[in-house]
């Protein structure tokens, strides 16, 4: 569950909650076009109500700070991605380590939740390394913070974990300990609808 989500329990909007959150995504969607140029809201919003336990994710990533938006779409699968949009990692979703094995591995002043256990109990995916990158081809995120990312199998045996953020004009990625969290770190969510 997520922390401060007062509908985290049921998986599922209102009608009132639906609309609002439909209101949101359509005024961001419009607002953004360069995010997704040549879509069409009226697709999108068809795809979401024939999947509407996909909205509670999406409320989900609205309410703890991510202003979920499309970023693409895949011609495989018929699938719009949405991805947090916000310009920092965020908000509700920082101060979290890596994962429930790095959490579990801290002795004293843990954190209260993981970002991968935060983004399971969510329905949503951490981004990848070239997810990351892609987003951050959209615009400038992460200028003050930075976000967890997909760790390698490899890296995270080892203890490590990855992350990302942007300084100088440009894209980097780093590694910390998977167990380890700071205020200025979160993790961005993506979405498959």
């Amino acid at each position: 569950m997520t922390k401060n989500s007062e509908i985290s329990n049921k998986k599922e909007l209102s009608p009132e909650q639906r609309e609002e959150l439909l209101n949101t995504l359509k005024a961001r969607f419009d607002k953004n076009i360069d995010r997704h140029t040549g879509l069409e809201w009226a697709n999108v919003q068809a795809k979401l109500e024939a999947n509407i336990e996909k909205l509670w994710s999406l409320h989900e990533m609205e309410y703890t700070g991510g202003e979920p938006d499309v970023v693409g779409f895949d011609n495989k699968t018929g699938e719009y991605i949405f991805c947090d949009c916000s310009a920092e990692s965020p908000k509700g979703r920082r101060s979290v380590c890596y994962d429930h094995e790095a959490l579990e591995s801290r002795k004293q002043h843990k954190p209260e939740n993981s970002a991968v256990g935060m983004a399971a109990a969510m329905g949503i995916e951490l981004l990848t390394e070239e997810q990351y990158r892609e987003l951050q081809k959209l615009g400038n995120f992460d200028l003050k913070t930075s976000s967890w990312i997909i760790t390698p199998a490899s890296i995270r045996k080892l203890g490590g974990a990855l992350f990302g953020d942007r300084r100088y004009d440009t894209v980097f990625i780093y590694h910390n300990g998977a167990e380890s969290y700071y205020a200025a770190r979160g993790f961005r969510g993506s979405l498959r609808v």
